[in-house]
């Protein structure tokens, strides 16, 4: 079988050395087979970063993914801690996208200001963060 050093780990999955190390130590990664004390993986590291990876783009923390992966109560099965977190990060999502929104109206409206003076520009700020 293959066997990846971790620096072709980093390299293969585009992370740092430093990151694969700190996922071991918050046990993300399970910890790898050691030959004369150099860290030496088997591919399927790459999918479990993958997996890492795809959490993050998804907005989930460190804690998270720490909660889903590792959970202490197994009586839950993974795709029900999988459907809670998506749940609550759905939740923040369209909180987010709510914020959003009202800030592109904000500024969508700047680019039509023809103030003068701030007080005046104050007034159009204002206006536009009530309306949104």
């Amino acid at each position: 079988m293959e066997e990846l050093t971790i620096s072709e780990v980093a390299k293969r999955a585009g992370i740092r050395a430093s990151a694969i190390r700190y996922y071991e130590s918050i046990q993300l990664l399970p910890p790898p087979q050691r030959i004369s004390g150099r860290r030496r993986y088997t591919p399927d590291v790459l999918r479990r970063i993958s997996f890492i990876q795809a959490a993050q783009a998804a907005g989930l923390t460190i804690a998270e993914i720490q909660t889903l992966v590792n959970e202490l109560d197994e009586s839950a099965p993974l795709s029900e801690r999988w459907q809670a977190l998506a749940q609550k990060k759905l939740t923040e999502v369209d909180t987010l996208m709510h914020k959003v929104q009202g800030m592109r109206v904000i500024l969508a409206n700047g680019l039509k200001c023809r103030c003068t003076t701030l007080e005046e520009c104050m007034d159009c700020i204002i206006l536009a963060e009530t309306n949104s």
